[in-house]
């Protein structure tokens, strides 16, 4: 058994190889889009819709309870990344049912491409939300010196976030197909349910540390906010 959908080549040609990872990203994007098109196809705001935008929105309304709860800030900047995030890693897991396919979160290229995204994102929001100066001022706190250890934190949390989707999801279909082999038909059938849950907790938590690291970038602007107040409330007095 393959460890990782990585090793599993279905067409190679000049160096270029089209293995399982590749495949079962297009698969999943492809279902992602066909839910987004059944859910969206006929929106409607009167009591009687379909039940493709019921479902879709009661998974958009908890993204972004979620995200409100974790950031204290509008939720709404934030959940065409963070929930495409969430529902690309749920969908990949969930499809883990199928016979045969591989998800693409068993990939470390698949979790860090992911990661990376999240890395990019942090200071884009940080900078959208709270400027140039007042982004990068956070690692220079509380002392310059500091500097080095904030860049090396945030390279090693990317790498968390890689490591840990990564490791969960293989590891599971790992032991899935070892059972498999040497256990009885109902035992892994009941590891199958269990590494499909398993997989919807890691798609949550990938995305709350996501939301946590975003949300505390985009803090300084709040944080510079009320410290104006303060000083303005100080010169009133």
């Amino acid at each position: 058994m393959e460890i990782t959908p990585d090793n599993i080549i279905y067409w190679q040609w000049e160096g270029f190889h089209l293995n399982a990872t590749i495949i079962s990203t297009w698969l999943v994007m492809l279902v992602l889009l066909l839910i987004s098109w059944l859910a969206t196809r006929n929106l409607v705001m009167r009591p009687k819709i379909s039940r493709w935008q019921v479902s879709l929105e009661v998974v958009i309304g908890f993204i972004r309870e979620q995200i409100k709860e974790i950031t204290q800030q509008n939720p709404d900047p934030f959940i065409p990344f963070l929930g495409s995030l969430f529902l690309f890693i749920s969908v990949s897991n969930l499809l883990d049912i199928i016979p045969g396919f591989r998800p693409p979160t068993g990939s470390l290229s698949t979790t860090t491409a992911l990661a990376v995204c999240v890395f990019f994102a942090i200071p884009i929001f940080g900078i959208a939300r709270a400027g140039f100066k007042n982004y990068f001022k956070q690692y220079l706190e509380p002392s310059v010196l500091m500097l080095p250890f904030n860049i090396i934190g945030e390279f090693s949390r990317t790498l968390a976030l890689a490591v840990r989707l990564f490791g969960n999801i293989m590891s599971g279909s790992l032991i899935a197909g070892i059972l498999l082999i040497i256990a009885p038909l109902f035992l892994p059938i009941i590891m199958q349910v269990f590494g499909l849950l398993i997989g919807q907790i890691q798609a949550y938590i990938f995305t709350i540390l996501a939301t946590v690291y975003i949300g505390s970038a985009a803090q300084a602007e709040n944080e510079l906010k009320m410290k104006k107040e303060k000083e303005g409330s100080e010169n009133n007095e």
